[in-house]
Formats: C-alpha cells, structure tokens, sequence
C-alpha cells in the first residue's frame, strides 16, 4: 500500500469517529500538558537558583593562599611521610634535617600571573580589618571590608538605600542596617539620614620601622624588618545602606561586616591585616613588597573553576572553592525533575489507555473494512501500518495541543507568583521556562506511548481472517 493512500485512509477513519477520537486525543493532550507544566516548573527554579547563585559570585570564584593556608600539609609534609610501621614510604631518601622549601608568598606580581590565566576576568585581595565607626564623639566598633568594583552586581546590593561607590578609589563607605542604627541611635536620627554624612573610620594603621644596626643606631644600610602599630583615621563618606543579610562567606563573598568601603581606598590605608605577623615570623616582612592573606580569582563561568584551579596549584599554591556543593545541588535537581517527570507522565499513561480503547472499538466497528482491505491484497504489515498511523496522529496531535495547553498553564503560575511576590515586597522572578528540548521531548514522547498504545490494536487488526472479516455484519 502506498504511503499516499495509508495517509488518507487514516485520516478518512479518523473523521468518521470524530468525536471519539477527539476526546482521546484531548486525553493525551492533558497528560502532555501535566508533563510539560512540572517539568517547565522545574527547569524554571533551576535556573532561578543557578542565576541567583551565579551572582553571589560563590561558583564563579577561586580563593587562592599560600601552599597549606588551609589547614592542610605543605610542599614540606608531602615528601618523606612515614607508613604505619614507621618506615618511609619512599625509601628514607629524604632527610629530616632537611629545612622545607620557603613558602612563596602572595604579593602583586603572584597577582598579575594569575591575572594572565586564561578565563580568568578579575583577581582582588580583601582587606578585613576592626575599626571604630565615630559619627560626632560617639563610635561603635565594627568590622571593615573591602569591596572590588565588580561588587556592584551582586544580589546583596539589589534592594541597598542609596548607591554604590561612585568611583573605585571614592572615600566613601555602604553601612550595614545593624550599624547604621547604633549610628543613627547617638543622634536620634533614622538610618536613611546617614546618607551623605561624613563618618570617621578610627583604625589599627602599620608604620615601617626604621632599619638599624647591630648598636640599634639607625643605618640605611640594613634592612627594615617589622613594623609599630599605630593609631589611624580615615573621613569617609556614607552612600549606601545595605538592609539585606545575603551577604555570603567563602570564596567571591564578602562575608558579614557592618561596614565596606572600596578596595583601592583599603588598600592605600595601611591597614594591620591577620598575615603580617606571620610574614614577620618568616622574615619577608624586609622585601619590602605588600604580601596579601589570600587572594580571590573570577572565572568566566563556573565550569571553568577546575581548570583554573589546576593552574594555580601548579604554580604553588593552595585553592579553595564551592563547586563541589554546586554538584549536590545538581543532583538534588536533577531528583526532582525525575520526580516531577514521573507524576506527569501517569495521566499521559492514564490516556495511552484510552487509544488503546479507541483503536479496539475501531476494529470492531471496521472488521468488514479490514477483510476488504485483505481481500484486495492489503498484507497485514499494511493493516498493522494504518492503525499505527491512526494511533501517530492522536499521539503528534495530543503532543501538539499539550504543549500549548502545559505553556499556558506555565503563564498563569507565573503571573500568580509575580502578584504575589509584589504584594509581599519581594522583587518579581521569573519560575518558570520552557526550553526547546522540553518541547520537543514531550512531542516526541507523545508520539512515542501513542505508537505503544497501538501496538496491540494494530496487531490484532493484521491477524484478523478476511474470511471471517467479510462475514462480519
């Protein structure tokens, strides 16, 4: 039997039964819609998450430190280590009096070669650091933090009164709710007349000392090591008041402080920072150079994250990031839309049953037509093709209309939640996204069950005698 002639009997069978198979098909196309409006839902608050996370800057960062800055063991305690029995597991080569291999430090030029690293769009210190927040005679401590430029974006600073920094080396500071009060408190004002005002950031400021020699008489010709500790001030100038707690800690976060003022400006105060004793300690105070506690380096993307971490840890140095907790978070996803998957695919199962009924009913309305069909020389391979094509137009049919009938329930969530997220001060998000593959996915699935649901009607059709066919009244 021709493809032609296959086509229009299908069609012909299905006009004829219009109503019937109508309502199957609507049947499929409600079990489609199901499908299509859980699983848009979920791909919708997988991408409302990832976008959310994406802009805390947590994924998209790496927090480099000197080799064992995080606890763990150093170039040193690598080589030489000892198995159970005390003996070395690599064949007492390596010698306990053997002084470990200097740490290298973190300073401008480990910058600027990290900088080069390809995906990479920004690496920045931070500067952490207690002050004494005065505003008049009165002052509160609070804990100071820097901020890059590239802090604007985040999420953090969506819903702030005021504005960010004006210039990236601007004398001015965002307060955090929980200061601005105590602030606003000592002068019977509300924290929004802050803004504009100037305050003084009273701090803990480094000055060199000056090199000596052996008879502590100063000499130009010795090295200065160390520093004193000396009482600092800066004026800054209030423009913004952050009132929301997601302030993240970790790498690309800039942790909970009740006061942040602009990288370049914390840079050029002189702060004492945690590291500087330490850098004491190992003598590379005398350099010269300004060594930082860690830096943090942006990637393009997060899946450029490993990548850059390898490369950083074979320059020496160790790497720390939170992309691992981002692949739990996938998997917790990727469960739920298998969930979701599976509650929408029972009522397109409950409607691959209907076809199923509809394709028997029309064998015994049509057996006479069939043996006809036979008789004329119609193999059971062309009957058992009819009904296959009869079962493939409900299912394409179902797959089409559900499609269009999930999208729309999808709009009507959407604009619920929008309502209701607006009457609650929330800003509007958007939950709900149809991608492509999901509707072809559900099309072709469509097709698919209803080809399935067919299956036994059109086997029974091409079994049929066309004796007995003929003979049916």
């Amino acid at each position: 039997m021709k493809a032609g002639d296959l086509s229009e009997l299908a069609a012909r069978n299905l006009r004829e039964a219009l109503l019937r198979n109508s309502l199957t098909t609507a049947g499929i196309a409600i079990g489609v819609a199901s499908l299509v409006a859980m699983l848009s839902l979920g791909v919708g608050l997988q991408d409302l998450v990832g976008r959310r996370l994406e802009r805390t800057g947590l994924f998209d960062s790496v927090l480099v430190r000197p080799q064992g800055g995080f606890g763990g063991p150093g170039p040193a305690n690598n080589r030489g280590q000892r198995n159970g029995q005390g003996q070395r597991n690599d064949g007492d080569i390596a010698d306990d009096s053997a002084p470990p291999p200097p740490v290298q430090p973190l300073d401008e030029a480990v910058r600027q070669r990290l900088a080069k690293i390809p995906n990479v769009i920004e690496v920045y210190p931070e500067f952490r650091f207690a002050a004494d927040a005065r505003l008049g005679a009165a002052g509160h401590l609070a804990q100071v933090a820097s901020l890059p430029t590239s802090a604007s974006s985040s999420d953090a600073f969506e819903d702030m009164q005021g504005h960010f920094f004006s210039a990236p080396d601007a004398r001015e500071v965002i307060l955090f709710i929980d200061l601005a009060r105590e602030l606003a408190d000592t002068q019977h004002l509300q924290p929004a007349d802050l803004l504009g005002k100037e305050i003084v950031l009273r701090y803990p400021g480094r000055q060199p000392l000056p090199a000596q020699n052996a008879g502590g008489e100063p000499s130009p010709d010795e090295a200065a090591l160390g520093f004193s500790i000396v009482s600092s001030q800066a004026p800054v100038r209030v423009v913004g008041i952050v009132t929301t707690d997601a302030l993240f800690s970790g790498p690309g976060g800039f942790g909970r402080a009740g006061a942040y003022i602009p990288l370049a400006v914390a840079q050029g105060l002189g702060v004492v920072q945690g590291n500087d004793m330490t850098e004491i300690i190992r003598d590379s105070a005398a350099s010269g150079n300004d060594h930082y506690a860690n830096l943090t380096v942006r990637v393009s993307r997060p899946t450029d994250v490993p990548m850059v971490e390898q490369a950083i840890q074979q320059m020496g140095f160790a790497v720390f990031s939170l992309l691992d907790l981002t692949r739990n978070l996938q998997r917790v996803f990727a469960i739920l839309d298998l969930l979701l998957g599976i509650f929408g695919s029972l009522a397109l199962a409950v409607a691959s049953l209907g076809i199923v009924n509809t394709l028997v009913m029309s064998i015994l309305e049509r057996r006479r037509e069939i043996g006809v069909l036979k008789a004329l020389g119609a193999s059971d391979g062309d009957v058992r093709k009819l009904f296959f094509a009869e079962a493939g137009v409900m299912g394409l049919a179902g797959g089409v209309g559900g499609v269009a009938i999930g999208w729309s329930i999808g709009r009507i969530i959407q604009f619920v939640t929008e309502i209701y997220l607006r009457r609650q001060s929330i800003p509007a998000e958007n939950i709900w996204t149809v991608p492509w593959w999901l509707v072809a996915g559900a099309i072709g699935f469509s097709v698919l069950v209803s080809l399935a649901a067919g299956m036994y009607p059109a086997s029974r059709a091409a079994r049929l005698d066309p004796v007995e066919a003929l003979r049916y009244d």
